[in-house]
């Protein structure tokens, strides 16, 4: 299934995508793309549902993030060997982990705000895995159990801010607008291996971000068990997995982004995000 929500922000309603791609309003089953429904048991209740049954959407409202009720938004850095390469960094032993706020989530296709003083905005394709069910201290064997399913993030981050300012790098990766997530909610039955996955990111039409998740150095059942060991992941929990070569910082020389840029990016079989960049 592909879950999404839709209509203006902070006020999305539920849906899913019918068979020829358009939106069927699920409002009459759940209030939310939230919390237990994204457990098996929620999620096995809406496959049942024939799409065919809701009531179309018309138009082409807005999407808002595909997940509602996000305690935890948690990124992966330097995950990626050749990303690590190309900003000087060394692979770690261990996966790098830091959080992003989750008043940065934003829809799919809403503008990026560069904030104020801002010097070094730059994007980030990655693939975003979405908790479904109560997860600690699990085993690798047992962790896609826990995945509702997957979606695409756009891992915005002002770089200057992130490693330029001291502290950690929570401040670069966290302004209003630096977490488009969407459009869908790619439940993981639909998903045969998180690990084979294409991804990609363009902009002003330009591919600049060209990569799989094969080359991930952390994959998706060692990272949900890795961080399991360290605090409780909750239904809704994003967790953004790390993004291949092809950021601003690593070009030479390196480009971020101004307002009026525009931002197309995708994973295979998760759908595209499409962002115009404006000034905060």
């Amino acid at each position: 299934m592909k879950l999404l929500r839709y209509g203006p922000a902070g006020q999305e309603r539920p849906g899913i995508l019918d068979s020829e791609g358009r939106i069927r309003d699920l409002s009459a089953h759940v209030t939310d793309i939230a919390g237990t429904v994204l457990s098996d048991e929620g999620l096995a209740r809406l496959a049942a549902i024939d799409p065919a049954s809701l009531p179309l959407v018309e138009g082409t409202p807005r999407y808002g993030a595909c997940v509602a009720g996000t305690g935890k938004f948690i990124c992966i850095g330097l995950n990626y060997s050749d990303h690590a390469a190309e900003t000087g960094a060394t692979v770690p032993p261990e996966p790098i982990i830091f959080m992003k706020a989750t008043s940065a989530i934003v829809g799919p296709n809403d503008n990026i705000e560069i904030p104020r003083n801002s010097l070094k905005t730059d994007w980030e394709v990655e693939l975003g895995v979405v908790i479904g069910k109560h997860a600690k201290y699990v085993s690798e064997a047992d962790a896609l159990d826990h995945v509702a399913g997957y979606a695409v993030i756009n891992d915005v981050s002002e770089r200057a801010f992130q490693t330029e300012r001291h502290g950690q790098w929570t401040k670069g990766k966290s302004a209003d607008t630096f977490g488009p997530t969407g459009p869908w909610l790619v439940t993981r039955d639909e998903v045969a291996d998180p690990q084979n996955l294409k991804l990609w990111l363009e902009v002003n039409g330009k591919r600049v971000q060209d990569g799989t998740t094969a080359t991930m150095v952390y994959g998706v059942r060692y990272l949900v068990s890795y961080l399991s060991q360290f605090m409780s992941l909750h239904p809704g929990d994003i967790i953004s997995t790390g993004t291949p070569p092809g950021v601003g910082m690593g070009m030479k020389p390196p480009t971020y982004l101004k307002a009026g840029d525009t931002i197309r990016l995708g994973i295979e079989g998760l759908g595209e995000q499409n962002q115009t960049v404006v000034q905060g």
